[in-house]
């Protein structure tokens, strides 16, 4: 089985980014895509078993990012309080300018009771993608998820669970953002029922997360393909677990780890390089959808199991790593007692091949 093309728009950040707190204007660069390597059936092999699907279009690699190049500069969000105050002031500042036909001299100087500082900046604090606050959070409590019958042959069917499951991942994932101090602005979910225009029989893409607009894509067409193979009692936990490694893009750009992986890769100084800092990338992201999964099913069902079986029990690839290192760090997000269970920066090479 084949290792999976490029996917189409894949140019990474134009410039680095300072701040990486929430809310501001996104860099553009390339989605971050589930791909699925052409399934044997499209091959004319017999479907000796499922394929294996993965996320991201192809870039290359890295070797075990040095400390002193994994470093980016993140302004903790704990400004919003500070915005609202400072607009509260604004309000008051305009009403005590207003105009009157008769001024008073007995009024109190609100502007002894103004604190300067909530004019103030964050301070910036330095973070690196090695040794990251996010691995010291413990791992955020089970959600009860009620996500919806999915009929995987309606449109609306799979937009409502897409939808849901984006809600259960926006609330397992809230008390890390609040431990971080980080005011989440919430990613969108859309399916589509259009393949890209890069997909072939060698690859496709299941799901992409596009940084600059915020916006996980679910591609309609091509997850129809591979639940083709996949039986309906699986179809919930399989499908949640895409949700999850996408969602988990998203937690890797409001952190300032995306864009600095992407910054490394950029800056690589031979493929391999590039590709193993994508690779160290894409395994955080299955490890995140392990989080997923243990927050949002069953604990003591067989989710990871099935998981591994549909999505990680295929062949190698360069981009996102062995099967058994995919498989590995799935199950590391769904045992681990913290995010740091999902440090693939700091693992050892064979780890993240």
């Amino acid at each position: 089985m084949g290792s999976p093309q490029p996917v189409s728009g894949t140019n990474p950040p134009r410039g680095p980014r300072t701040n990486v707190a929430w809310g501001p204007p996104r860099p553009p660069h390339a989605p971050q895509g589930y791909q699925a390597p052409a399934p044997p059936w499209a091959q004319g092999q017999p479907p000796a078993h499922v394929p294996t699907y993965h996320p991201q279009p192809q870039w290359g690699t890295y070797p075990p990012p040095r400390r002193d190049r994994g470093r980016a500069v993140l302004v903790a969000a704990f400004s919003a309080a500070s915005v609202a105050l400072v607009a509260l002031v604004a309000s008051v500042v305009i009403v005590v300018n207003t105009p009157q036909e008769d001024v008073s001299t007995g009024g109190t100087d609100l502007s002894a009771f103004y604190d300067t500082s909530l004019y103030a900046q964050p301070h910036p604090a330095e973070v690196d993608i090695v040794d990251h606050p996010l691995y010291g959070v413990a791992m955020p409590e089970s959600v009860d998820c009620g996500l919806p019958e999915l009929r995987t042959d309606s449109d609306d069917s799979w937009e409502a669970f897409a939808n849901e499951a984006g809600t259960c991942l926006n609330e397992l994932w809230a008390p890390v953002m609040d431990e971080l101090r980080l005011d989440p602005e919430l990613p969108e979910i859309t399916v589509t029922d259009e393949a890209l225009e890069t997909d072939s029989e060698d690859s496709f893409t299941l799901a992409y997360y596009e940084s600059d607009r915020g916006l996980i894509t679910v591609v309609l067409p091509n997850v129809r393909q591979v639940g083709e193979q996949i039986p309906d009692t699986h179809q919930a936990d399989v499908w949640l677990a895409l949700m999850g490694h996408e969602y988990a893009h998203h937690v890797q750009y409001a952190t300032g780890i995306l864009t600095i992986s992407h910054d490394l890769r950029r800056s690589a100084g031979s493929e391999a390089d590039e590709l193993d800092t994508l690779r160290r990338t894409e395994l955080q992201a299955e490890c995140m959808a392990g989080i997923g999964l243990r927050g949002l099913t069953d604990p003591g069902g067989d989710s990871l199991d099935v998981v591994n079986l549909h999505f990680n029990g295929g062949g190698d690839l360069d981009t996102h790593g062995s099967a058994a290192n995919r498989a590995y760090w799935l199950e590391s997000g769904y045992t681990s007692p913290t995010v740091g269970g999902c440090n693939t920066y700091d693992a050892a090479a064979g780890d993240v091949t």
